[in-house]
């Protein structure tokens, strides 16, 4: 009984034994979604990382001999700024100098990704699967260096003005050159709000900014009296137009007018015949039959001696 009992016991502390050697031989993790796992070699002529990435699901490795490091795949965004509120509780601002070697200062923005089958890369090439300090630290010399290098072919005015969208498009493809072969694709890069000046380049450029505002006022103000003159000119010429046009109108109907009453007298004069004149003549003679009462003048006037004389009184 008893030696049936040691023998149990025996084969359980082999079982034991046997599972804590397995499991210091084999080990199983899961890589969930979104990241990636690399499988590193800690011993033989084989040691660092292998070509082929592990993705996710469940993995099975030997940790005498193997080590499987997570890298998240999905965009990291990181923001450098003055402001201890965001990001870290520190001034983080990226400071650079510009082609007369006056500096700048900016709080950026930059979001990245790691390419899954360039993730090996990654890791040979930074010994390390601890993307934070990564970020603060070889990032942020790759972004600052960049920077400087591009700003140096840049003015302050370049910088803050309108060549602003290519200074950092340019400064944007120097970082994504130097990391895209370990497999780093950058996102997105800018400036958050302006960059920063010194207060002596800070007054210049507000001075400047109100001498372009006053100058487009005052050719906004100027484009609008000219609007004004150019209306009332034009206003002044319609309404001399309207005038000549009305007296010349009126000289015409008075033309018209003269024309037609000339007209009309000439037709009434050629109207005018000796047979008209004679028909007129007996009419009027007519007339004055007409009214003759049958008594005779007491006077004629004689033609040719021009004498009045009494007519002839009955005698009857």
């Amino acid at each position: 009984m008893e030696k049936n009992l040691f023998r149990v016991l025996l084969f359980a502390a082999a079982i034991l034994i046997g599972l804590i050697v397995l499991l210091n031989v084999f080990r199983v993790t899961r890589i969930n979604a979104g990241y990636v796992g690399v499988e590193i070699n800690l011993a033989g002529s084989q040691r660092g990382a292998q070509g082929i990435p592990i993705r996710t699901g469940w993995v099975f490795y030997s940790p005498l001999k193997t080590q499987v490091i997570e890298f998240p795949t999905f965009v990291q965004t990181v923001k450098w700024t003055a402001d201890i509120n965001e990001g870290h509780p520190l001034n983080e601002e990226l400071v650079f100098n510009s082609k007369e070697g006056q500096e700048v200062r900016a709080d950026v923005s930059l979001s990245y990704a790691i390419d899954a089958p360039k993730a090996p890369d990654f890791y040979v090439k930074y010994r390390t699967d601890d993307l934070e300090r990564f970020t603060h630290g070889i990032l942020k010399d790759i972004v600052r260096n960049s920077l400087n290098e591009v700003a140096s072919t840049y003015t302050l005015e370049d910088i803050y003005g309108e060549n602003k969208a290519r200074f950092l498009r340019e400064s944007r493809d120097r970082i994504q050159a130097q990391l895209l072969p370990v497999g780093v694709g950058i996102q997105q890069f800018g400036f958050i709000g302006k960059p920063r000046f010194t207060a002596a380049i800070e007054q210049a450029i507000t001075q400047k900014t109100q001498a372009i505002t006053e100058a487009e006022r005052a050719r906004n103000q100027l484009a609008v009296t000219q609007a004004e003159v150019a209306k009332t000119v034009a206003e002044a010429e319609g309404e001399a137009r309207s005038q000549v046009e009305r007296a010349r109108g009126d000289a015409t109907s008075q033309i018209e007018r003269a024309r037609g009453e000339a007209e009309a007298n000439r037709l009434r004069q050629a109207s005018i015949t000796p047979q008209l004149l004679e028909w007129r003549r007996l009419e009027n003679q007519r007339a004055l039959v007409d009214k003759w009462n049958g008594e005779l003048p007491r006077m004629i006037v004689s033609d040719k001696a021009g004498i009045i004389m009494p007519l002839p009184t009955d005698q009857h």
